[in-house]
């Protein structure tokens, strides 16, 4: 589909409103990765409650993700991402500024309110404005900026917390949102059809007509994203976890082994996006997902610092080449009218399977030990990759 400028479409296109935004806002979330924790703990909360404010952002973004495509489908892409923007940059601004855990709270909550509207509506406008033959390379590269800012976000955040203070990390990330604002303001062009743009009451009912006339896509692909999600989130804790432990190195080793294994992901996004337009969706996903399982069913297996960086490489070289699938997926899956709908609760899934691997991790570890758990971690990625074999069908053919 061509834009609403009646533009041919390129990838070059989006580096403005999409990826450089995208590169941002991941560095500044980055940023946070090894600040927020030691910010948090200068308030002297319990382990409980300082764990209750480092997910609360997780739970805004789980209560709003449905809301959020609601909104997006009556007020408009460009809209719902301005307010979403907006959202997260003042609440991030209030979070280097409380007082009290309290505020934490609140400020975390709302953060992941106006990240859930900004993220499923940038989905969205990708989903609009990108053509399917395009799709897989485009959110593989949406995916791969994401992941290089990440990556070099903690030392970013590490340095400013150093030289500037515990907070100062925080306005840095509340500024980045800020200009992410400004790109959106300027360079978004609004991707509704006419079809959309008119008058139309969107209600419950409505919602729910969408669920009923999707479900069995829901249930399928939606399962195999849970099960995706939930290894992807199990990844970090099993390296860190396992690497400290139950072999004995120390944090900078552990640190490097996942540093090593995220530097291989990253990298990979390029060979992704051009299997999934090349070839087709599952010859990206089944072969990504059963290396990645197979390189967690190692971690049992490994008693030191070779070992289990091999297995670390295997499992980054496995969800490299799975940047942008789900993203992909559930672009192809959505419909063309209530496609912020769609995609608000395609995106719900992947949270639940986000949430989810972490308490995998610790509910099987407290009772037999964490190579137990990275087992079963590898079993639910081999359950993802029977079921984009067998149970759903390729996604990458124009929708009718």
């Amino acid at each position: 589909m061509q834009n609403s400028q009646e533009q041919p479409f390129t990838r070059r296109s989006l580096i403005l409103p999409i990826y450089f935004p995208a590169f941002l806002l991941s560095v500044g979330g980055g940023i946070l990765i090894p600040i927020f924790p030691e910010y948090a703990k200068s308030f002297n909360p319990s382990y409980s409650l300082m764990g209750l404010v480092l997910g609360m952002q997780g739970v805004g973004v789980l209560i709003a993700d449905v809301p959020a495509g609601i909104l997006i489908e009556r007020t408009g892409r460009k809209s719902s991402m301005l307010i979403g923007a907006a959202v997260v940059g003042f609440s991030t601004l209030g979070v280097g500024l409380a007082h009290s855990v309290l505020e934490l709270l609140i400020y975390q909550l709302i953060a992941g309110i106006g990240s859930a509207l900004w993220t499923i509506a940038r989905y969205t406008y990708l989903t609009d404005a990108v053509p399917i033959e395009e799709r897989g390379r485009s959110l593989a590269m949406f995916g791969g900026v994401s992941r290089i800012g990440t990556f070099l976000g903690p030392a970013i955040g590490g340095f400013i917390g150093k030289h500037y203070g515990l907070s100062a990390p925080f306005f840095a990330c509340a500024a980045i949102m800020g200009v992410n604002f400004l790109f959106c303001l300027f360079f978004i062009h609004e991707t509704r059809r006419p079809s959309v743009v008119g008058p139309r009451r969107l209600h419950l009912k409505q919602f729910v007509d969408i669920l009923k006339t999707h479900y069995r896509a829901l249930l399928t692909a939606g399962m195999g994203q849970i099960c995706v999600q939930t290894l992807r989130a199990g990844r970090r804790i099993i390296i860190i976890l396992y690497g400290r432990d139950v072999i004995g190195l120390d944090r900078q080793t552990v640190g490097l082994i996942f540093s090593l294994s995220s530097f291989i992901d990253m990298v990979m996004f390029p060979v992704a996006g051009f299997i999934m337009d090349r070839f087709g969706r599952r010859y990206a996903i089944v072969p990504c997902f059963f290396i990645f399982a197979t390189g967690m069913a190692m971690v049992p297996l490994t008693g030191s610092y070779l070992t289990l960086l091999i297995a670390g490489i295997v499992m980054g070289l496995g969800n490299g080449l799975g940047s942008g699938t789900m993203m992909t997926t559930g672009a192809d899956l959505a419909p063309r009218d209530g496609t912020g709908e769609f995609l608000s609760v395609w995106r719900l899934i992947g949270d639940v399977g986000h949430a989810t691997g972490p308490w995998i991790v610790g509910e099987i570890a407290d009772v037999s030990g964490l190579g137990l758990s990275a087992v079963a971690l590898a079993g639910v990625g081999y359950m993802a990759v029977a079921i984009f074999l067998w149970l759903v069908p390729e996604t990458s053919r124009p929708r009718k």
